[in-house]
C-alpha cells in the first residue's frame, strides 16, 4: 500500500536522483557546447557565402577547405586534457615568437608590413598564432598562485616579447590587439590596481609617439575617419563610402537577383577583408548581417559564460580573455564597416577570409570549451572558491561589447532606412558613364516647306560616324567582323584600331559612312555599337539667306551662360535663326550609359535614352519672292559707280500679320563656311570684306530714312493737328528759320499734306516740323516704332536711334532749331533700320503697329504647330490717317513714285533720298517703300540702297520688280501647309 497522501509515482532512490541530476546537467553542457560551435560555424559559413556571392570561387574553396582543417582542429582542442594546457600554451607561445622572428628576415610583404611566411602556395601569418599563445601564458601566469607583482612582472615580460616583434613588421593593427588582450588578462586576472595604473600612465603617455610610427596608409585611414569619408573620398575614405553604399543599398534581404550584383562587388575594396560584413549586407542583405553580428554576440557570451565553468584560474581566464580578444576584434571590424570607427585593418573573427586567423580562432574556441566541459564534468576536484577566483568584469565587458554591437546594427539599420535610396543611387552614379547621342538637328524651311538649313548627312554632303565601345567588342571578335563588313573597312585594320584603344575608353570613331550605311549598322543591333550624325549643316540657297539663318557651331561661354545645361562641346545656333530658334531646332540629346568598373573599363551596356530630333521650323519666307528681291537688290547695288562697299536691304512684309515673306541683305555670305569644319580662310576675308556681309542689313543696318519719315511726321500732323490737312501751304525753293536757310529739293507752289507727301516737298515739311515741335514728332515716332527694335524674332536687331532734346543733351550734344527743322525731312539725331521703315509704313497703311516675325510653325512631317503671334497694337490716331494715304497713293500715280503705276493693283508709297555722314558726296541711301492693294494692303515692302540713285541704281527698281512678282504668284505664294492652333 502507498503511503497516506503519496501521489501514485514510484519513489527513486538517492543514487538514481543523483545520476538524472548529472544526466540534466550534462545535457546543459551539451546544449552550451552546441550552441558556441553553431555560431562559430555560422559565421564561418557565411564568410564562404561572402566570397561565394562575389565571385571569388577560388577563394571560397580554398578557406572552405581551411576551415574544415580549423573544424578538425576545434574537436581536436576539444578534447584536449586541461592538464596540457600549460604544455599546449607555452608550446604555441614559443613557435609564434619563433615564427615572428622569422618573419623579420624572411617575410612577405604588403602595404609596407611584413606579417606573413610563405612556404610554396601556402603562406601564413604567425602574429595570430601569437595571440593564442600569448592568452594560453598569460592565463597559465596570471592564473598561478604566484605573488602579485611576480604574475605582473612575468605577464609584462610575455607580453613585450610578441608585440615588440610585431611591431617591428610593422602590423600595428595586431599589435593593439595584442596589446589589448594583454591588459584584458592583467585587468581579468584580478592583478592590483597598484600595479595596472603606472602602466595606463605609461600607455597614455607614449599613446601619441605611436603616430610616428604609421604607415602612410594607416595615417590616412585615421584621417579620413576624423574628417570623414565624404571630406576624403581617396584611400580609406573611398572605403568607408563603399561601405556605406554597400551596407545602405543591400535593403533587408540584399540583392542576389541584381544582374549588375558582380560589378557593384568590385567596387568595395577589400570585401573578402576588412569590409566583409559590408559585402555581405550588400549581397544577402541587413538580414545576414544582423545574423553574423547576432552569431558574433552569442559565441562571444558563450565564451565569457565558458569562463565561470573551469577548475582552475587558469582555465578560466582562457575563455574570458578569447571572450575579450573576439568581442573587440567585432566591435573593431563593425564599427570600421560602418564609419563609426577608424578602418583598423580587424578582420571580423571567423567570417573575413584569412586562413591562420580562422585555425586559430577555431583552435582557442575547441581550447575554452574543453576547459569548461571539464570544469562541468569534475566539479568535485575543482580548488576552493577562495582559490580559484573568477576573473572579473569579464561579464560586464561582454555586456558592453553586445551593447556597442547593438547600437551599431541599430545604425546600420537607421543608415539603410533613412539614406537607401540616396546610397543605392550614389552607387549606381559611380559606376555609370553617360556617352551623349546627339539629337538630330531640326531643318529650317520656308513657307512651302522648300529646303533652306538641313543636315549636311540628310543633304547628301555628310556622313554619320560609327563609334563603338572597345572594351565590349574585344571578347567578341565575330562582331567586329560583322561592323568591318557593314562599313566597308578591313577586318584587320578594324580588329588592331579596337585592340589598340585604351581599354577605358568609352566612344572610340571607327568609320564615317553614308545615311544609309549608318541606318544598317543601327539596325543590326551589335552591342557597344552606335551611330552619330554629323552635326554639319547644309544651306541649299547658300549667300541668299545667310545672314537670316546664321549658322551653327560649338557652343561658346556666352552660349553656355545663355544655355547653362549645355554639354560639353554641345553644336548650338549661333545666329540668326539658327540661334533664335536653337531650343526648338536642337531637339533633346539621348545618351547611351555604360556601367565601368572601378578602373572606369566599360563591363556592360546601361541604359539607352534615344534622342529626340529636333523640329523643323517653317518659316514664312517665299523662296521665290526672296530670289527676286535678293536679285533685284544685287542689281541695283551693283548699278552704281562705285559699289564697293555699299550696301543694300529689302524687306516684304504682310502689314496686317507681320509675316515676313523676303528678307534680302546685300552683300551677304555663303554661311557654309562655318562647317563644321570652319573654312577660316574664308572667315577671314569675309571679316574684313567692305560691305559688313556678315551683318543682317534689314535689322542691323542703321541710316537716316530721309523723306519717307515724312510719312510718320504727316502721321504727328493728324495725332496732333498742327495744319488741316487740306491747307494748302506756300512752300517754295527754301525756308530760312533761326538764321539758316534749308533748301527744297526743286522749287514748289502752295501744297496741302497729300500733294507734300506725293512730291516730297520738303519745305511743307520743314513748316509743319516746326509747327509741331519736336515732342510731338517724337511721340508720334515712337507710337510708329521708331527708336525700338521691332521684335522680329532675330538675335542682335538693332534698335535705330530717335534723338531728343533732353537725350541730345545728355550726349553733350545741342539740340538747335534746325535739329526739329530737318527732322521734318527725315534728318538730324534720327536713324533706323528699313524694317522700322517697313513698320512704320505699314501701321500708316493699316492703322495697326504690327510685330515682324519670320518662324511661323514648329512642327515635323505633316503635323506643324502655329508659333504665337503677338497682336496687332491699334493705333490711336487710326482714324486720321486717309489723307496720308491718298498722298502716298497720288506718289504712284502722278509724284516721286509713278515708277509703281504700271503694277495692276493701286499701289500706295514713299520714296527718299538721304544725306548720310558715313558716304562721299554724292551718294545717298536710296529708300522705297510701299503698300498694296493702298485700299487694304496685304503687302507693305522696302528697299534701301546706297548710291548715287540714278539709272538702276535705284531703290524703286527693288520694289517695283519685288511687287510685280508678288502681285503674280500671290495665291501660290501665300500658301503654306496646314497647322493646328497652339
Amino acid at each position: 500500500m502507498p503511503a497516506s497522501g503519496s501521489t501514485g509515482r514510484p519513489r527513486l532512490s538517492h543514487g538514481d536522483r543523483r545520476r538524472t541530476r548529472e544526466q540534466r546537467k550534462n545535457l546543459r553542457s551539451g546544449a552550451f557546447d552546441l550552441l558556441a560551435v553553431v555560431a562559430a560555424l555560422v559565421l564561418v559559413g557565411l564568410g564562404l557565402a561572402n566570397l561565394y556571392l562575389t565571385d571569388a570561387v577560388e577563394l571560397a574553396v580554398r578557406q572552405g577547405m581551411i576551415a574544415g582543417g580549423g573544424v578538425l582542429a576545434l574537436a581536436l582542442f576539444w578534447r584536449v586534457r586541461v592538464r596540457l594546457l600549460g604544455v599546449l600554451g607555452w608550446a604555441a607561445y614559443g613557435a609564434a615568437v619563433l615564427l615572428l622572428v622569422g618573419v623579420l628576415g624572411m617575410g612577405l610583404s604588403a602595404n609596407g608590413a611584413t606579417r606573413w611566411i610563405g612556404i610554396g602556395p601556402v603562406s601564413f601569418q604567425p602574429s595570430e598564432l601569437a595571440k593564442l599563445g600569448l592568452l594560453l601564458v598569460l592565463a597559465a601566469v596570471l592564473g598561478s598562485g604566484r605573488p602579485a607583482w611576480q604574475r605582473f612582472t612575468l605577464a609584462v615580460v610575455l607580453s613585450v616579447v610578441p608585440i615588440g616583434l610585431t611591431l617591428l613588421q610593422p602590423d600595428l593593427s595586431t599589435t593593439t590587439l595584442l596589446a589589448v588582450l594583454a591588459g584584458s588578462m592583467l585587468v581579468i586576472g584580478r592583478v592590483p590596481a597598484r600595479f595596472l595604473l603606472p602602466l595606463v600612465a605609461a600607455a597614455v603617455v607614449s599613446a601619441p609617439l605611436v603616430i610616428g610610427l604609421l604607415r602612410p596608409y594607416q595615417v590616412e585611414r585615421l584621417g579620413s575617419f576624423l574628417v570623414g569619408a565624404h571630406e576624403s573620398p581617396a584611400g580609406s575614405g573611398w572605403a568607408v563610402r563603399q561601405a556605406h553604399i554597400a551596407v545602405g543599398s543591400g535593403t533587408l534581404y540584399g540583392r542576389t537577383d541584381d544582374p549588375l550584383r558582380l560589378l557593384r562587388a568590385q567596387y568595395l575594396p577589400e570585401r573578402e577583408t576588412d569590409l566583409a560584413l559590408a559585402s555581405l549586407v550588400e549581397q544577402w542583405g541587413l538580414v545576414a548581417g544582423a545574423g553574423a553580428v547576432l552569431a558574433a554576440i552569442i559565441l562571444v557570451w558563450r565564451l565569457a559564460l565558458a569562463s565561470r565553468a573551469p577548475r582552475t584560474p587558469h582555465g578560466a581566464l582562457v575563455g574570458g580573455g578569447l571572450a575579450i580578444l573576439m568581442g573587440v576584434e567585432t566591435v573593431v571590424s563593425v564599427g570600421g564597416n560602418l564609419g563609426l570607427l577608424p578602418l583598423a585593418g580587424v578582420p571580423f573573427p571567423l567570417l573575413s577570409y584569412g586562413g591562420t586567423a580562422l585555425v586559430v580562432h577555431l583552435a582557442a574556441i575547441g581550447v575554452v570549451l574543453a576547459v569548461r566541459r571539464d570544469g562541468a564534468r569534475r566539479r568535485l576536484w575543482a580548488l576552493p572558491r577562495w582559490r580559484n577566483p573568477r576573473p572579473r568584469l569579464v561579464r560586464l565587458t561582454a555586456l558592453g561589447l553586445s551593447t556597442l554591437l547593438v547600437s551599431f546594427g541599430v545604425y546600420g539599420w537607421r543608415l539603410q532606412s533613412t539614406q537607401g535610396e540616396a546610397l543605392l543611387l550614389a552607387g549606381q552614379e559611380q559606376m555609370t558613364r553617360c556617352v551623349r547621342l546627339p539629337a538630330s538637328r531640326g531643318s529650317i524651311i520656308d513657307r512651302h516647306d522648300a529646303p533652306l538649313a538641313v543636315n549636311a548627312v540628310d543633304a547628301g554632303s555628310g556622313v554619320d560616324r560609327v563609334h563603338v565601345v572597345p572594351a565590349l567588342l574585344l571578347d567578341r571578335p565575330a562582331d567586329i567582323d560583322r561592323l568591318a563588313e557593314l562599313t566597308g573597312r578591313p577586318r584587320d585594320e578594324l580588329h588592331a584600331q579596337i585592340g589598340a584603344a585604351p581599354r577605358t575608353t568609352l566612344s572610340l570613331p571607327v568609320a564615317d559612312v553614308p545615311r544609309g550605311v549608318g541606318d544598317a549598322v543601327t539596325a543590326a543591333g551589335i552591342d557597344g555599337v552606335f551611330v552619330l550624325p554629323d552635326p554639319r549643316r547644309a544651306y541649299p540657297s547658300g549667300p541668299l539667306l545667310g545672314p537670316v539663318l546664321g549658322f551653327v557651331g560649338v557652343a561658346t561661354p556666352q552660349d553656355e551662360e545663355r544655355w547653362p545645361d549645355l554639354p560639353q562641346g554641345e553644336t548650338v545656333g549661333r545666329a540668326g535663326l539658327e540661334q533664335q530658334y536653337d531650343a526648338v531646332l536642337r531637339g533633346i540629346n539621348g545618351r547611351q550609359c555604360l556601367y565601368v568598373n572601378p578602373q572606369g573599363v566599360p563591363a556592360a551596356l546601361g541604359e539607352r535614352q534615344d534622342p529626340v530630333p529636333g523640329a523643323d521650323v517653317r518659316l514664312s519666307i517665299d523662296l521665290g519672292l526672296q530670289g527676286q528681291l535678293d536679285a533685284s537688290l544685287a542689281a541695283a547695288v551693283r548699278a552704281q559707280p562705285r559699289p564697293r562697299g555699299r550696301i543694300g536691304a529689302a524687306v516684304a512684309m504682310d502689314p496686317k500679320s507681320g509675316q515676313v515673306l523676303a528678307i534680302a541683305s546685300t552683300p551677304s555670305f555663303d554661311n557654309n563656311v562655318y562647317g563644321p569644319p570652319v573654312d577660316a580662310r574664308a572667315l577671314r576675308d569675309l571679316s574684313g570684306a567692305p560691305g559688313s556681309p556678315m551683318l543682317e542689313h534689314v535689322t542691323q543696318a542703321v541710316v537716316p530714312p530721309g523723306s519717307t519719315f515724312k510719312l510718320v511726321v504727316a502721321a504727328a500732323n493728324q495725332a496732333h493737328p498742327a495744319f488741316a490737312p487740306e491747307r494748302a501751304v506756300p512752300t517754295g525753293a527754301d525756308f530760312t528759320y533761326g538764321g539758316h536757310t534749308f533748301g527744297n529739293w526743286k522749287p514748289m507752289g502752295p501744297m496741302n499734306l497729300a500733294q507734300s507727301l506725293a512730291m516730297s516737298n520738303d519745305v511743307y515739311f520743314y513748316k509743319l516740323a516746326v509747327a509741331l515741335g519736336p515732342e510731338k514728332m517724337i511721340d508720334t515716332a515712337r507710337a510708329l516704332g521708331v527708336g525700338e527694335r521691332t521684335g522680329i524674332d532675330l538675335p542682335a536687331e538693332s534698335a535705330g536711334y530717335l534723338g531728343t532734346p533732353d537725350s541730345v543733351r545728355e550726349d553733350g550734344g545741342t539740340w538747335y532749331g534746325g535739329s526739329t527743322v530737318i527732322l521734318g525731312i527725315g534728318q538730324g539725331y534720327l536713324q533706323v533700320t528699313p524694317l522700322q521703315n517697313a513698320r512704320w509704313t505699314a501701321a500708316v497703311a493699316t492703322g495697326n503697329l504690327v510685330t515682324p516675325r519670320l518662324g511661323l510653325a514648329v512642327g515635323s512631317g505633316d503635323t506643324y504647330t502655329a508659333l504665337p503671334a503677338t497682336p496687332a497694337t491699334p493705333l490711336p490716331f487710326a482714324g486720321a490717317l486717309s489723307p496720308i494715304r491718298e498722298g502716298m497713293r497720288s506718289a504712284v500715280t502722278g509724284g516721286t513714285a509713278v515708277r509703281l503705276a504700271d503694277l495692276p493693283v493701286p499701289v500706295g508709297a514713299k520714296t527718299g533720298t538721304a544725306q548720310d555722314g558715313g558716304l562721299p558726296d554724292g551718294d545717298y541711301d536710296n529708300w522705297m517703300t510701299a503698300a498694296a492693294p493702298v485700299n487694304d494692303p496685304d503687302i507693305v515692302m522696302t528697299a534701301m540702297v546706297q548710291g548715287p540713285g540714278t539709272g538702276g541704281n535705284s531703290a524703286k527698281n527693288v520694289v517695283a520688280d519685288g511687287l510685280r512678282h508678288y502681285l503674280e504668284h500671290r495665291t501660290d505664294l501665300l500658301a503654306t501647309g496646314p497647322v493646328q492652333t497652339p
